[in-house]
Order: structure tokens, then C-alpha cells, then sequence
């Protein structure tokens, strides 16, 4: 049952206070169901073909069926968002189907059948879903994990006509690749680019992690982008070949779901998939191996640009089981249990513990293994320190079963995410729910509604004891280990001996004390109150807008889109206009805002406060203001708006979550420098703006001299600036919702200054004719390059960026065609335009790609000839509309959700030009012409201003 152990128990947890680890997404339409005892499959037993062996009740809203061919597929119809038809086609083989001289050879049949096939000359697949308005990369994509490799395409505005071409196109893919000599030479660059791009510190732990964790099976040698030797023996006879062993129609999965009919789907997968036949039998899967108990069981790698790290492991056999609701009901006990650890580790980092984060999850790994995994981040690299505290914990979780009010705890607030599946279960996107059929299949379980899920787990309401949750959590330290690997930037003395005794060590069982719920009435007291002085609406906007006695403004947007989930954002003060842009100050520490609570309240008490509701708080700087955001529900609203009133009235300055946000920081330094990659995410936003400090990343020295102190002294008077802006979208009731502004918001003492004045921004890095120079210290085939533009800002050229958003997207769609994939020099070139509306200036318009050392003169020449050639001449028309559709589509899919409203109008009672922006916007996507565009690029996009940039590595 997919939705239960995966879908709803990695995805449906709440973000509370910062504790659960993932946002609620919603779920499918959900009917009223009860468990059903376990049933025997039997060919003939008429349930379908993925519910085979269990009593999980079928969700209806899915049809399934099976080819004569032996082809499976399931397809219903949704509408989020209006007109998308989303589609997977998957074959359930991925690189451990890979023999040794193959390795990689799944991952390059995926690229070849999406280059070209039976219906599309090479490299044109892509250009025909631009033209339907599919942006490649996001809504025509692919993926090779262990087990699949997954198909996908988002048909934005599906009609049948783009229907029946799309279905034809991938089953000519999964039939009929083109694998000649030409296409496999040519594919094989951009395999190798990506290979190079992707070889790091990172990758070398993942493998050197892998091999120890899952030593003796296959899944210890079997990365997805496989090896070098491998992708250079590939010829198009042994691709070929590996094609006919696992492309076959007994392994292909097909999920649709969308604006359609189900039948129209059904029969249009019958057409085009039906006539597919590979002759012989199918290939059996091969044996994946066992953990092996005689392996190595420790394992230490030294990798100066990464921050330590460990990781510790219990493995067991996978094994298949029936996906009944008793094999879930254990899931969720094994998840309350990993909950209860997870919740006392947090605790102890929050408190000023030696690691900045651990966390135990139990999971099944393709296929291969049923684990249990600890992971561990120290603080300061004492990593023995951090091994014995996270072993302290567990070793408490171990011995002593805990109190029957701390398992009702995560029971009530794992119900409450299931209440929340259900009420927001017409808002699941249809991409999610057709990557759940695929997701089913890969694991051997099925799919069930939000309904269904909730009333498994209500089966263990009062059956889930303390004695019961410590014999689980005996049962999850089983298997074969601990297998320990430790990641280290510098040299561990004694290498694996040291660690293993560390792990082996005796430790005392650390235990936690229960905390009893904390009410709202915990909250600092308001001391002001307001009434509604002006109500005015915007009718074409569905907006009514209010102003209060106190100064705070409100914008209020019903919409039942998005069926149980309510949006709110608090906008004040100034942003990054509000901070010098000279001298180093601690706004990069500004996580530690949140964190540190409100009044007395710590993050434990409003973790306590927010138990079993949907309520919690972002803070966010942008170019002009500050936001709190959350996303609540209606039954939360009320309190969601008390909470983040009270933040801004009364914040707390607890010392340890700065300390924790200065720990983190010097961590991430240390990766600073691992790869072209790495360097640019730290220097690239501060050399853009000329090197203005609003935007550099903090030398290490700035992050270890702040203190608790310095940081309350910077931060107390900006959270206290600037009238507030109040924007609440969603599904709430405006009778209701007004009463609750004026108890929060309206409760405030009124706010001096003033809200996103738009400054003048920053400056753009001078223009230079040798580009500046940057080194890393990752491998030596490994580099970066660059080449920008200065353009400008402000919303009075809101029709300017948009141009200049296309020009972009034609821009690196040459550079795609060109340095990808027909020179193999760049596997992820990108050029993007950024127009900030918030500053008069600080636009660029930016070329970037990862090459090789040799290749940057390459880069630069074909940057300039591609920027010449869009001053001298129009653009054709086709490829104007293979960036203005993707463009157009994705803007109608956006306006869908409140998100984007949100976004798109924050600020707008202050400044009316966002109004006419986003009124403007469908209005200019269909006007800008080819000239419109060929003069954007003779004006911003000039040979002797252009700012070039490498990043080179450092010899050694």
C-alpha cells in the first residue's frame, strides 16, 4: 500500500515548530472504507492487478488494466491543475538489471530513447513537446533509479490531439529507440559530461558508503551513472542488446491521470502500446544478494571539502510481503517509534548537543534491503563526541519504554496529518498521483485514498503501547551490524579501528522527560486593539483589502482551489535595503529567528503548543521586505494568525539556536571550495551585485565572532520597522476570518516607518575582457564559466524582464542544442535572467555552464557568437514559440494556486503597479514578437559589457 508506508509516512508529516521533517502534501479523493480480512490472490480473483494479495480496498478513482502483451497501466482523471495530463511510463529495470561491463547502460538507454525513436528524427522529441507548450527538464524528463527507469511528461493544456501524438512518441521510445553507431557516439559525450560534472566528494561517499552498507549484494557496485569504462565500451550491438533483454512489455508500467476521461486514456494506451511484442521469454531479474554478516562492518573516508559526518547501519533481507493493512499497521508503528527517537534527538541538538542534526529512519532500499539508518552531522568535528550522545539516546529508546503520553504525542499528530490528506485530497496535483502507481510498483505495494490511510492507522488508536513501541524499536536495532562509515575533512588517527571502538564503547542510557501540552493561552498577551477602518475589493482579482485603525493592511482571497489549505504571509520592513551594503552584518543568521521562539516559549514549547494542528512559521528576506509565511488549514487559521502576531510582538533570544545557525554555517564552508559547483553557490550572488556585502557569503571569521548578543542587537529593531501587510489566500470564510485578524494582527501597536521603498540596488560586477579567476579543490577535469550581462530592475520595467525571461529561454535552448548535445561539452548549461522588482538596478542576465578546463575558450566563443547572432537577426518563429509556450503553460498552471497569487501581489496595497504587472502578464506572453526580442539583445546584451567569470581547480 504505497500511501501508507511511503506516500503518507514520508509526506504527510506536518511541519510543526521546525520538528517533522517534510511538508503535508495532499492526497487522492478519498472514499469511506473499512479493512477487509486478508485475502489469497488467485488468478481469477478479479481485483486488479496491483492489489493482488491484499486487503487494502481498491481505489476506485484509478482504472487498471493489462495489455495482451503483458503491458499493465492505470489512468483516472484530475483537474489540478485545470488542463495537465500527466504521464509516466516506466520499465521496472534500472542499473542493478546491469551486468559489470553494462554498468551505466540503463541510465544511457534512457537518454538514447529520449533523443530520438521510431517517430522522431534525432533530437526532436524534445522540440515537439515545446511546441505543446512541455518545458524540457521539468515537464518532459526521465530517470534511472536501481530498480526503474521512469518516463515522464506533464501535457499542459492535453487535448487529443497532443494526446494521441504524445502516447505515440513514448511508445515508439520503449519499442523502437534509435541506437546507431551516429546516436550512441553522440549520446555518449553527454553521458560522459554529466559523469564528469557529477564525480565529487559527494559521489566518492555515496559510493564508498554504499559499498560498506550493502556489502555482498549488487546494490554495493551499482550507481546509476555507472562507470567510465563502461559507457566508452558501449556500442550500439551491446545497447541494443541490453534493450531486448529488459525493454520488453511484461515490464512496462503506464500511469495517466489528468483533465480527461479515463476512458479516452485507456483506449489511447491501447492503441499505441498494444502492437509491442519482443520475442523469447523475459529475462529473470537477477539475485541482488544478502547483506553479508561476515563483511566489513566499519569503514572511514577522508574528504577535506566536506564536513564530517556519520553514518550508521542495520541492515536485513528485503523480502516481499502482501500489502495487507496488518503490514501497514506494523509500518506505523515502526514510524511512531523512529518518531519518538527523532523527537528526543532534536532535543538534545536543540539544547546545545555535540551534533547539529541526527536522525533514525527505517527504509527498503531498492529492493535489496530492509534497514535501519542513523545518520549523525557533528558540530566541530568532534565527531566521537556527537557518535556517543546520538548512542546515548538510542541506548535510553532501547531499555526503557516510553510514557504513554509521549506515544499519544506522535499518534495525534500523525492522525492530524491524515486529516489533513483528507480535507486537501482534491488539491493533489495529478503529477503526484501518477508518480504514485509508478512509485507502488517499484516498491510491491499499492495505492489507497487519503480515507483509507486514516482509518489504517485508526486501527492502532489505543493498541499502541509502551512495551509494544520498545519491543519495535529492539526489533529496528536488528540485522546485520551496526555497519558504521565516517566521513572525515581531516585524518582519523587509527582509521577504522578508532571508529569501531568508539562504536563499541559502553554509553548510559540518556532518557528525556515527558512534556505536558501547551495551550495558546501560553502566548504573550497582545496589548492593543483595532477596528476595520476601509474595505475596499478588486473584483478581477477576487480580492477584498482592508485597513486597519492600526495601520496594518490586509489582503484577503478566498479560493477553494486548493481544498483545505490556507496561505498566509506577513510583509514589513525593508529587506535587504534594510541592511548595509558595506560591512558584514549577521542577516545570513536569520533561520535563527524562528528558532528561538516567542516570549518564554522556546522551540520545545511551541512544539508542545502546535502538537496535533497544521500551524508553523517561515522568515523570509527579500530584495524589499521581510515576510513570516505559514500554511495552515481553516480549523488553524485563528491560531496561526495569533501565533505570528505574537512573534513580531514579543520575540525570544535564545542563545542556542544561534549557536546551532553559526555551526551550521561553518560547515557549510567547508564545502566551500569542493567543486566549481560549490564555489559558485558561495561567491556568485555577492560577485553579481559587485561585491556589495547584502549579498556575499560571511568570511569564516564574521560567522565565528557573532554571538547571542550581536545577533539580538541586529535583528530586535528590524522585526520592529515598518507597517505590516497581511495576505491570507485560501480556503477560509471571510465572516470568520475577520474576527481572528483583529485579536492578532489588529492587536499590534501600531508600526513606524516604512515597508519596500525600492532603493537603487546594487551594481553589477564591472565589464572585463580576462575573466576573473576562481580556483576549487575538486577534481582536476572539473570547471566552471560564466558570462553575464548588466540589465537593470524595478517595476516599471516589469515588461522588459519578460522579454528578457524569453531571450533567455531561446538563449539556452542553443546553448542546450549546441554545447550538450552536439559537442558533449556541458551537461547542464543554463542561462537565466533575474529582474529584481524590489531595486531600481541589480539585474543580470546570466550564462553559466560546468565544462571541462580545456573547454572555457569553447564556452566563451559560442556565449558570444549565440548573443551576436540574437542582436543581428530575429529569432524564427518556431523558436519563439518553443520558449513563449512552456512559458504561457506554466503561467496558466501557476495561476491555478494560491501560491502564485500570493507571491505575484505581495506589496500591492503599497505599491499599484503589481496590480497592472500581473494583470499584464497573459497580455505580454502573447505579444512579444521576434524583433521585440532581437532588440532586447542589441540592448543589454553588448560584446564589450559582458562580465566573465571561471572557476578553475587549484593546482596542486
Amino acid at each position: 500500500m504505497s500511501p501508507l508506508p511511503r506516500y503518507v509516512l514520508r509526506n504527510a508529516l506536518l511541519v510543526l515548530s521546525g520538528f517533522a521533517l517534510v511538508a503535508a502534501a495532499p492526497a487522492p479523493v478519498a472514499r469511506k472504507a473499512t479493512a477487509k480480512p486478508p485475502v489469497t490472490a488467485k488468478a481469477d480473483d478479479g481485483l486488479p492487478w496491483l492489489y493482488k494479495g491484499s486487503d487494502i480496498p481498491v481505489d476506485t478513482s484509478w482504472t487498471f488494466g493489462k495489455l495482451p502483451n503483458g503491458a499493465r497501466y492505470a489512468v483516472r482523471s484530475g483537474r489540478v491543475p485545470p488542463g495537465q495530463v500527466s504521464i509516466r511510463v516506466a520499465i521496472d529495470a534500472g542499473s542493478l538489471m546491469e551486468e559489470e561491463s553494462e554498468r551505466g547502460f540503463a541510465h544511457f538507454m534512457e537518454h538514447l530513447s529520449f533523443r530520438g525513436s521510431r517517430h522522431v528524427p534525432d533530437g526532436e522529441a524534445k522540440r515537439v513537446w515545446q511546441r505543446m507548450g512541455a518545458t524540457f527538464g521539468s515537464d518532459s524528463n526521465a530517470a534511472t533509479t536501481p530498480t526503474q527507469t521512469i518516463y515522464k511528461l506533464d501535457l499542459p493544456s492535453a487535448s487529443p490531439a497532443t494526446l494521441d501524438e504524445s502516447l505515440k512518441i513514448l511508445a515508439g521510445m520503449m519499442a523502437e529507440p534509435s541506437l546507431t553507431s551516429a546516436s550512441v557516439d553522440a549520446e555518449r559525450r553527454t553521458l560522459l559530461a554529466e559523469m564528469r560534472e557529477s564525480v565529487g566528494p559527494q559521489l566518492r561517499v555515496a559510493e564508498a558508503m554504499s559499498d560498506l552498507m550493502y556489502h555482498g549484494q549488487r546494490l554495493s557496485k551499482r550507481m546509476p551513472i555507472g562507470t567510465t569504462e563502461a559507457l566508452n565500451g558501449a556500442t550500439a550491438a551491446s545497447l541494443k542488446a541490453f534493450h531486448t533483454r529488459w525493454y520488453r512489455p511484461e515490464k512496462l508500467i503506464i500511469s495517466i491521470s489528468g483533465d480527461g476521461e479515463r476512458s479516452v486514456f485507456e483506449e489511447l494506451i491501447k492503441k499505441h502500446f498494444s502492437d509491442w511484442k519482443v520475442p523469447g521469454a523475459p529475462a529473470p531479474d537477477p539475485d541482488f544478494g544478502r547483506p553479508d554478516p561476515k563483511g566489513p562492518t566499519a569503514d572511514v573516508i577522508v574528504e577535506p571539502g566536506l564536513p564530517g559526518s556519520i553514518t550508521l547501519a542495520y541492515v536485513r533481507p528485503w523480502t516481499q510481503k502482501d500489502d495487507t493493512v496488518v503490514y501497514n499497521q506494523g509500518k506505523q508503528r515502526e514510524l511512531i517509534a523512529t518518531r519518538l527517537i527523532n523527537r528526543r534527538l532534536e532535543t538534545r541538538a536543540r539544547a546545545g548537543g555535540s551534533f547539529l542534526q541526527a536522525q533514525v529512519s527505517r527504509d527498503d532500499v531498492s529492493r535489496s534491503t530492509n534497514g535501519t539508518f542513523v545518520s549523525i552531522i557533528p558540530i566541530n568535528g568532534d565527531w566521537e563526541a556527537a557518535l556517543k550522545d546520538v548512542r546515548e539516546v538510542i541506548a535510553d529508546a532501547l531499555a526503557n519504554p516510553p510514557l504513554q503520553a509521549d506515544i499519544d504525542r506522535e499518534m495525534g499528530e500523525f492522525l492530524t496529518a491524515l486529516d489533513v490528506e483528507v480535507e486537501s485530497a482534491k488539491a493533489e496535483p495529478s503529477a503526484q498521483q501518477a508518480d504514485s502507481i509508478i512509485e507502488a510498483v517499484n516498491i510491491r505495494e499499492t495505492v489507497a485514498t487519503a480515507e483509507v490511510a486514516r482509518d489504517v492507522f485508526k486501527g492502532l488508536v489505543g493498541k499502541v503501547s509502551p512495551q509494544g513501541i520498545v519491543q519495535i524499536t529492539r526489533d529496528l536495532f536488528t540485522g546485520v551490524g551496526p555497519r558504521a562509515f565516517l566521513s572525515s575533512p581531516t585524518e582519523v588517527a587509527g582509521g577504522e579501528a578508532t571508529l569501531t571502538a568508539a562504536l563499541n564503547a559502553p554509553v548510559t542510557a540518556r532518557g528525556a522527560t515527558s512534556q505536558a501540552a501547551i495551550g495558546f493561552d501560553r502566548l504573550p498577551k497582545l496589548p492593543g486593539t483595532s477596528k476595520i477602518v476601509q474595505t475596499t475589493a478588486r473584483q478581477d482579482f477576487g480580492l477584498r483589502m482592508l485597513r486597519l485603525s492600526n495601520g496594518v493592511t490586509v489582503m484577503l482571497k478566498p479560493n477553494r482551489g486548493e481544498a483545505g489549505r490556507v496561505y498566509v504571509s506577513a510583509r514589513f520592513g525593508n529587506g535587504m535595503q534594510a541592511f548595509p551594503k558595506n560591512k558584514a552584518t549577521p542577516s545570513w543568521a536569520s533561520s535563527a529567528l524562528i528558532a528561538a521562539g516567542i516570549g518564554d516559549l522556546g522551540q520545545e514549547e511551541m512544539d508542545r503548543m502546535t502538537t496535533g494542528r497544521r500551524i508553523g512559521i517561515s522568515f523570509d528576506v527579500a530584495d524589499d521586505a521581510f515576510f513570516l509565511r505559514g500554511v495552515t488549514r481553516p480549523a488553524d487559521l485563528k491560531d496561526q494568525l495569533a501565533l505570528m502576531a505574537a512573534k513580531l510582538h514579543a520575540p525570544r533570544w535564545d542563545a542556542n539556536p544561534v549557536q546551532r545557525t553559526k555551526a551550521a554555517a561553518v560547515l557549510g564552508l567547508e564545502t566551500a571550495r569542493s567543486s566549481p559547483q560549490a564555489v559558485l553557490e558561495r561567491d556568485l550572488n555577492g560577485i553579481l551585485r559587485g561585491g556589495d556585502k547584502r549579498w556575499a557569503t560571511p568570511a569564516k571569521a564574521d560567522i565565528e565572532a557573532l554571538t547571542p548578543e550581536a545577533f539580538q542587537k541586529f535583528w530586535e529593531p528590524l522585526l520592529k520597522k515598518g507597517p505590516i501587510e497581511l495576505s491570507i489566500f485560501g480556503d477560509f470564510d471571510l465572516a470568520t476570518v475577520q474576527p481572528a485578524i483583529l485579536a492578532s494582527f489588529g492587536a499590534l501597536p501600531s508600526r513606524g516607518g516604512k515597508t519596500g521603498t525600492a532603493g537603487a540596488g546594487p551594481a553589477g560586477p564591472k565589464p572585463n575582457t580576462l575573466p576573473q579567476m576562481l580556483t576549487h579543490t575538486g577534481p582536476a577535469d572539473q570547471a566552471a564559466a560564466l558570462l553575464s550581462w548588466e540589465t537593470g530592475g524595478g517595476m516599471q520595467g516589469f515588461y522588459t524582464s519578460r522579454k528578457l525571461d524569453v531571450l533567455a529561454a531561446i538563449f539556452a535552448d542553443r546553448m542546450f542544442e549546441r554545447l550538450r548535445e552536439a559537442e558533449g561539452g556541458s551537461y547542464s548549461p543554463n542561462v537565466f535572467s533575474n529582474w529584481p522588482n524590489g531595486m531600481k538596478r541589480g539585474g543580470n542576465f546570466v550564462v553559466l555552464a560546468q565544462i571541462k578546463p580545456e573547454g572555457a575558450d569553447r564556452f566563451f566563443a559560442l556565449s558570444r557568437e549565440i548573443a551576436a547572432d540574437l542582436a543581428a537577426k530575429p529569432v524564427s518563429e518556431d523558436e519563439l514559440l518553443r520558449a513563449l509556450g512552456p512559458m504561457r503553460e506554466q503561467l496558466q498552471r501557476a495561476a491555478s494556486g494560491n501560491g502564485f497569487w500570493l507571491s505575484q501581489l505581495a506589496g500591492a496595497m503599497q505599491d499599484k503597479r503589481k496590480f497592472d504587472a500581473l494583470e499584464a502578464y497573459p497580455i505580454d506572453l502573447l505579444r512579444i514578437t521576434t524583433a521585440e526580442l532581437q532588440a532586447m539583445a542589441k540592448q543589454f546584451l553588448l560584446p564589450g559589457k559582458s562580465f566573465s567569470l571561471l572557476v578553475m581547480p587549484e593546482k596542486k
